[in-house]
């Protein structure tokens, strides 16, 4: 599922604002994915760049800088991170992220919940691609656009106005075609 998931949001179209444009791996199954994320993505043509556990585990992949964390590429490039723990996945995907769209894959429900709570993005995914972040998808007609800030109103404000939302998406392999 993570593989499909993660194939379909970063190559179903790469320049466009809710692509993937970094993965992150937990170090307990980094070795065994990696490889097996890069023979997919190979295939499409993605250059991968990765921390130094990641460039250990596949050798074609290219050692990321720290601007790779926070780039939008809108190319066929992908950073890869690896990791501890979900702690460390939420402060790294909060430092680097543009507040836009997060997914994690995952069957741990405790970790998919922490995700949810403590990421903080305009959309947040279980399980699905992040390619269904649209106006469209959502059922609102044309898209406008994407908001990633968290107060957009002018002048006279009262409680709606000052609320902000959050989309919460749950899926179970959903990629977007």
């Amino acid at each position: 599922m993570a593989l499909d998931i993660i194939e379909n949001a970063k190559t179903q179209r790469t320049g466009v604002c809710n692509a993937c444009e970094s993965v992150v791996v937990h170090s307990s199954i980094a070795d065994a994915f990696i490889k097996e994320m890069a023979a997919r993505l190979s295939a499409r043509n993605v250059e991968m760049r990765g921390d130094e556990r990641a460039v250990q585990a596949e050798a074609s992949m290219k050692p990321a800088t720290e601007e790779d964390w926070g780039t939008e590429y809108l190319d066929l490039i992908l950073s890869v991170k690896t990791v501890d723990s979900i702690e460390e996945a939420i402060a790294h995907i909060n430092r680097y992220n543009t507040g836009h769209s997060e997914a994690i894959v995952t069957k741990d429900y405790h970790n998919a919940q922490k995700f949810l709570n403590e990421i903080d993005a305009a959309a947040v995914y279980v399980n699905a691609s992040t390619r269904f972040t649209d106006g469209f998808e959502f059922g609102f007609g044309a898209e406008i656009g994407i908001s990633t800030q968290k107060l957009h109103a002018r002048g006279p404000m009262g409680l709606k106005e000052l609320t902000s939302t959050k989309y919460i998406i749950y899926g179970d392999g959903q990629i977007r075609g």
